[in-house]
């Protein structure tokens, strides 16, 4: 399953997967554009940059500050940083969704659900144009459904843009 993932997301594909919250929808940063029409999303809603740990995010996202990502990841949140502002993502993962990522570094990912649709805690409340759609699907069972909490990191002080899953560090 994971093996199918890893090379889906090589080949330019989407793969669904699990993470601490919800089930996303995952591409390598350079194919990010299909994640915004087989969603049916705005792009001016950007996507998040999704890493398996701090250092393939640091990685990828040259210029992190790592000690504000330590304050908060890994966990349910998507932060906000950086000039142009970016989302970054480091996830409790399901060990086989841990496995995918870690594999290729870090996927773009947004929720596996039409836009304004519920977000997904089961394979199945995935709409099945979704999930047609995709190279691979890493079923881990039933999420705790509540999406990330978005929190800028941008200005002088942190902002919550969406309140989720998890209570932010004071």
């Amino acid at each position: 399953m994971t093996r199918d993932a890893v090379a889906a997301l090589r080949a330019g594909r989407v793969v669904i997967l699990p993470t601490d919250t919800v089930y996303g929808l995952c591409a390598l940063p350079e194919h990010e554009d299909v994640l915004y029409e087989l969603k049916g999303r705005d792009r001016s809603k950007p996507v998040a940059l999704l890493g398996a740990d701090l250092d393939a995010l640091a990685a990828a996202v040259p210029g992190l500050d790592r000690g504000v990502l330590e304050r908060y990841l890994p966990g349910p949140y998507t932060l906000v940083v950086g000039e142009p502002p970016v989302g970054v993502r480091v996830p409790d993962l399901p060990p086989s969704a841990a496995e995918v990522v870690g594999a290729v570094g870090v996927v773009a990912a947004t929720s596996a659900n039409l836009a304004g649709g519920p977000d997904p805690r089961r394979i199945e409340d995935i709409p099945e144009e979704i999930r047609g759609a995709c190279g691979a699907i890493v079923d881990a069972g039933e999420l705790p459904g509540v999406p990330s909490t978005v929190i800028d990191l941008t200005g002088a002080e942190p902002r919550i843009l969406r309140q989720g899953a998890g209570t932010p560090p004071e």
